[in-house]
């Protein structure tokens, strides 16, 4: 199934992350777009994959804590894992799920920043 859209800052799509290596994250699996639109010139978007909530995570500060909602399409606590950031084509982009609420996605940016030793 290709994606009827393409994805954009803040939705929550289902991802082919396959093929992967080793540590990376495998599998389908949600993810959140991160990119803004003004930046590249390829089909590519930037996006940090979604892992189930587990508590030791609190400890984590590039783990996002994110709660179910209607409008993002998450039906369990999960966590942006921020650390996993990857480019990918759009063609990776399977379904939108929702989006995330603003502040969340800034959250989300701010624990990029942090991965990479930039202060906001």
């Amino acid at each position: 199934m290709e994606n009827q859209t393409s994805p954009q800052r803040g939705e929550v799509w289902l991802v082919r992350f396959d093929p992967s290596v080793n540590p990376e994250i495998k599998k389908n699996r949600r993810a959140v777009v991160l990119n803004v639109e003004e930046v590249g010139i390829l089909d590519l978007r930037v996006a940090v994959p979604l892992t189930d909530w587990k508590e030791r995570y609190k400890l984590s500060p590039w783990m996002i804590h994110i709660l179910p909602s209607s409008s993002n399409g998450i039906t369990k606590a999960v966590a942006a894992d921020a650390f996993q950031v990857k480019s990918l084509s759009v063609k990776r982009f399977k379904k939108r799920m929702g989006v995330l609420e603003p502040a969340l996605v800034q959250e989300i940016a701010a624990a990029i920043a942090l991965t990479v030793g930039y202060e906001i």
